[in-house]
């Protein structure tokens, strides 16, 4: 699978991410294989510096937006400030099999995954990331 994003918006949140030792989050938006924009959203983990968790808040108003006409949420962003951009099992245990794309950016780089499987138990497959 091949998804598209627009430098810009990448660059947003490589800097977002950049700026904190905290793990960052957000809302992809748009279509799964094309990321229109993204909405941050603030980490309300417990512990923010090796988890995320999306301010419940921001999830609603987004859901709230996209049943109005508004941006389909096509997935999220995360960082991993201290490791690689590739799904920990923290991520595998709290993801739901649906489609949904999980960009993850860490050392310096972003990769992209797709949350698959047939039952509650996700796992992930890398999608190609076409920057424009």
């Amino acid at each position: 699978m091949r998804v598209r994003i627009a430098r810009g918006i990448l660059e947003q949140i490589m800097s977002e991410a950049a700026a904190t030792p905290l793990e960052v989050c957000g809302l992809l938006l748009g279509e799964v294989e094309h990321i229109r924009a993204i909405r941050p959203a603030a980490n309300v983990a417990a512990d923010p510096a090796r988890h995320f968790e999306l301010d419940p808040a921001s999830l609603i108003a987004a859901h709230k937006a996209q049943r109005s006409g508004g941006p389909r949420i096509a997935g999220h962003y995360h960082s991993h400030p201290s490791g690689v951009p590739v799904p920990s099992s923290t991520d595998a245990a709290s993801a739901a099999p649906d489609g949904s794309l999980w960009l993850i950016v860490g050392g310096g780089s972003a990769r992209l995954w797709v949350a698959t499987g047939t039952d509650e138990n996700a796992r992930f497959v890398e999608a190609l990331l076409d920057i424009m």
